[in-house]
């Protein structure tokens, strides 16, 4: 995806475009709305992550200017304002969604590329495979090479991440939402303990090479075909 963000707080800024960039997306960004508005303008984009409230110029108008020169790249607004009518306001306005502060970056990725791929939803899955290992999400049974692993609750939801997202790397900010559901702190080792201790429990069964870590970027769940 090509996106462009337009948000006036720095913290906001850095942390959304460090994760996208983490994914692997081209994501530019404009710290005031005669900025964003430029950049909207100008070049082409998949997607616009728009404040509402900016210096400069507003949200909404910012998102009024551009409907009304037929621009009709997808806009998620992402504001601080979260009552009803604020939400029905800038929905209305034209944005094709609308998200509160705080949010979770994991969420905010979804809805991105939804609104861009404008794809369907995936049917719930209850049984994942990823090469020997096997995971029953209903009874939380995991086997690797048919022989059952005990997992505490934090090691299971992280091997269930990896497991969905096969040869895939994932970075550690999406396993920390992932797995413990706020903010990734760049001070803690909570990851790579826990990957540790799942590396243990595979090594015992001679699957030691299952998780790899991919320097500065992420791990990989590898699944041999």
């Amino acid at each position: 995806m090509k996106v462009l963000l337009v948000e006036d707080d720095a913290t906001t800024s850095d942390y959304i475009v460090k994760g996208f960039s983490e994914q692997g997306h081209n994501i530019e960004s404009a710290a005031d709305g005669h900025q964003g508005l430029l950049l909207a303008t100008s070049n082409q984009y998949d997607l616009i992550i728009l404040d509402r409230m900016l210096p400069g110029l507003d949200g909404l108008a910012l998102l009024a200017a551009l409907r009304a020169n037929a621009n009709q790249t997808p806009v998620l607004i992402l504001s601080a304002l979260s009552h009803v009518d604020e939400r029905v306001k800038g929905l209305r306005s034209g944005g094709d969604d609308y998200m509160t502060k705080p949010f979770a970056f994991s969420e905010l990725l979804v809805r991105a590329e939804i609104l861009v791929s404008r794809g369907q939803a995936a049917p719930v899955q209850t049984h994942l495979q990823a090469g020997p290992l096997q995971m029953e999400l209903l009874t939380r049974n995991v086997t690797l090479d048919g022989q059952e692993l005990m997992l505490q609750p934090k090691e299971f939801q992280l091997l269930k991440y990896l497991m969905e997202h096969p040869n895939q790397v994932i970075s550690r900010t999406l396993l920390f939402e992932a797995v413990w559901d706020y903010h990734f702190d760049p001070r803690t080792n909570v990851i790579d303990v826990h990957i540790a201790k799942l590396r243990r429990k595979f090594e015992e069964l001679g699957h030691g090479e299952l998780i790899e870590t991919v320097r500065g970027a992420g791990y990989r769940l590898r699944q041999r075909h």
